[in-house]
């Protein structure tokens, strides 16, 4: 289960980024693209095991956003969605050149209001 080395690793790149602060967050939000093979389920599994194990992360909050994969047709310049992992443009081309969809990353901290 490769979620908790990944919760892991958001917990780890938070509290460097914001050390000193880490406690004042309140909630994060994930980006995952489609090809990253991420779960969002298995995340929120993840995140629910590894707070009986930090109490720190009692109070934090986690939303994981599915993006889709959107990728581009190098014959018609168009941008769009691929659906059930066919890369092929809505003109008949296919393509390779994904836009979004493998990407993992931190899209947004949130932090106590005072």
């Amino acid at each position: 289960m490769h979620e908790i080395s990944v919760i892991r690793t958001i917990v780890s790149t938070l509290k460097e980024k914001y050390e000193g602060n880490f406690d004042k967050i309140t909630k994060v939000e994930i980006e995952a693209g489609l090809l990253s093979n991420i779960q969002p389920v298995l995340i929120q599994n993840a995140f629910e095991a590894l707070r009986l194990e930090l109490p720190e992360l009692m109070e934090l909050e986690l939303e994981v956003k599915v993006l889709p994969i959107i990728a581009r047709c190098n014959k018609c310049n168009e941008n769009f969605e691929v659906k059930y992992h066919r890369f092929i443009c809505p003109c008949g081309e296919p393509t390779k050149e994904v836009i979004q969809g493998d990407e993992l990353q931190i899209s947004k901290v949130e932090f106590i209001k005072t």
